[in-house]
């Protein structure tokens, strides 16, 4: 048994279905996701008109989910050289979900990347394949042994964060992920748009469930976009710019939904007046964003 293998049945103690499932996941990843939104589309075409089903996504949501990341929290993510360890009790306004949302990177200057399972299961997916990231040990450590066929290699820090600035030049949100069957942490950033990624696949056709439009496989970044109104030209690039419908430009006026907002900061960056910018505002109710900076300091 490779020694990344035993790490992971170490992790799960005496779960050992979940150090399988664990194993399962990462070593058949692209079987895994395509065999999820079958499912998805299987259950939702036998039961969207049956409200009771609407538990069905939810259960699952709640083990395997992710967090909307803005660019800074990312870069914050890559900068880590030390261990972090939150949760799962205090960081319920950051993942809020029962399940999965622990905030653990073991040895977070470890990185690798590999080609996403999404794209690999997409017709003419986007491009660059290579970009699903991993980061501390011990994921880093097992793709290494285990994902040669899905062309995993170790990064640094500036590579990673080259990986990640091209994709939201084309558009990708990053997402963080968590799931039950890999320690209730995280481990894994994605860069995601709704045409490849299975998370946002997933989410779309769960919420056609009757008395399901509310529940979703991932959560807000916690910010909120703020408007120079001097600044802005109603040029419409943010509109454009936006996956979930927050921003209409339409008859000489913007409308700004931040109900629908993830928070994921690219209609930020296709501003070219610098008329938006992200904001967050504490409060009980609210969600928290991924900083780690700002999750040490209150949740630490």
């Amino acid at each position: 048994m490779k020694e990344s293998t035993k790490k992971v049945f170490r992790l799960h103690g005496w779960r050992v279905d979940r150090a399988i499932h664990n194993y399962l996941y990462f070593v058949f990843y692209d079987v895994y996701v395509k065999a999820a939104l079958f499912a998805t589309k299987a259950m939702v075409a036998l039961f969207k008109r049956v409200e009771a089903a609407k538990y069905i996504p939810k259960f699952i949501f709640d083990r395997y989910h992710a967090k909307v990341l803005s660019r800074g929290d990312v870069v914050k993510i890559l900068d880590l050289d030390e261990t972090v360890m939150l949760g799962p009790d205090t960081t319920q306004r950051i993942v809020p979900y029962e399940h999965a949302n622990k905030i653990v990177l073991r040895e977070p200057a470890h990185l690798a990347v590999m080609d996403c399972p999404c794209k690999l299961e997409t017709k003419d997916p986007c491009r660059p394949i290579a970009s699903c990231i991993a980061v501390g040990r011990p994921v880093v450590d097992f793709w290494m042994e285990h994902c040669g066929k899905y062309n995993v290699r170790r990064i640094t820090r500036e590579e990673a964060l080259e990986i990640i600035d091209e994709h939201r030049r084309t558009g990708h949100i990053n997402q963080a992920f968590f799931k039950v069957a890999t320690g209730g942490g995280m481990g894994v950033l994605c860069n995601c748009c709704p045409r490849c990624c299975v998370s946002m696949k997933a989410t779309a056709l769960a919420q056609r469930i009757r008395g399901a439009q509310d529940i979703r496989m991932y959560s807000p970044s916690g910010y909120k976009v703020e408007r120079d109104m001097e600044k802005c030209r109603l040029c419409g690039a943010c509109a454009e710019a936006c996956h979930f419908g927050a921003i209409e430009v339409a008859g000489g006026e913007r409308t700004y939904h931040p109900e629908r907002c993830y928070g994921c900061e690219l209609c930020v960056e296709r501003c070219e007046n610098g008329a938006l910018s992200l904001a967050y505002e504490d409060s009980a109710e609210g969600f928290m964003p991924l900083d780690m900076d700002l999750a040490k300091k209150i949740l630490g």
